[in-house]
């Protein structure tokens, strides 16, 4: 059964995910935007998405670019939730599995890694 719980302690879940983020790696983190939606309009149980140039692949083109976006879909996210506590381990799971893309770790590595 799906998690209920208010949109701004959902928001708060994720900028805690966020500070879990080492520090020397938080200040690696450049032009990413973090943002949180209802879900995906195309693939509605998606958890999250990154979208953007990994640091990875980026070159003297990328400036001036956009920000990248990390997204994470909060009703997708609380429907495989029986707890508030999974709420809260997988917010982070999802959030750092997406910055990790940032860092240009694909799912293949993350997965062996345990933060499919």
């Amino acid at each position: 059964m799906a998690v209920r719980m208010d949109p701004r302690r959902f928001d708060e879940l994720v900028s805690d995910a966020l500070d879990l983020i080492p520090p020397d790696l938080a200040a690696a983190i450049d032009n990413v935007v973090v943002l949180v939606e209802d879900r995906h309009p195309d693939e509605p149980d998606l958890l999250g998405l990154y979208e953007g140039v990994a640091l990875t692949h980026r070159d003297t083109n990328y400036a001036g670019a956009l920000p990248d976006a990390i997204t994470i879909y909060r009703e997708a996210l609380l429907d495989v939730c029986d707890t508030d506590e999974e709420v809260v381990d997988e917010v982070a799971i999802t959030v750092i599995h997406e910055i990790a893309h940032h860092f240009g770790i694909d799912d293949a590595r993350l997965h062996e890694l345990g933060w499919g």
